[in-house]
């Protein structure tokens, strides 16, 4: 199964990808992305099952690529990685079709919870 990462810090996708493995989804394939826009690009490059995105990024924020990702009418799950957290992003995160948020900082078992259903 592969996973688009999309986050403009590159440690922070270091540690997503730790946590991850540590919360035992070590045997699924990773790709980067260093913003929204390039996370457009890897997600019709690679066709991913799933797409874990920061929510502030440059380029295409994780939200406008949510959206943009629902125009054209692909359906993707898609979750949040991200330090925001408020009930109010998390309901405009709900209403563009993420299935879930999880805030930094995480841990693998926040990770299980969320993804267990869709990486199992």
């Amino acid at each position: 199964m592969k996973v688009v990462i999309a986050d403009d810090s590159r440690v922070m996708r270091q540690i997503v990808l730790r946590t991850l493995r540590q919360a035992g989804f070590a045997h699924h394939e990773y790709v980067e992305a260093a913003d929204g826009a390039e996370a457009l690009e890897r997600i019709a490059e690679h066709g991913p099952e799933l797409v874990l995105s920061d929510w502030n990024m440059p380029n295409k924020t994780g939200i406008e690529l949510l959206r943009a990702l629902r125009a054209q009418g692909n359906t993707v799950p898609f979750g949040f990685v991200t330090s925001e957290g408020s009930p109010e992003m998390r309901d405009v995160a709900a209403q563009a079709g993420a299935l879930f948020v999880i805030a930094k900082p995480f841990t693998p078992e926040a990770f299980e919870d969320a993804l267990g259903a869709v990486l199992s």
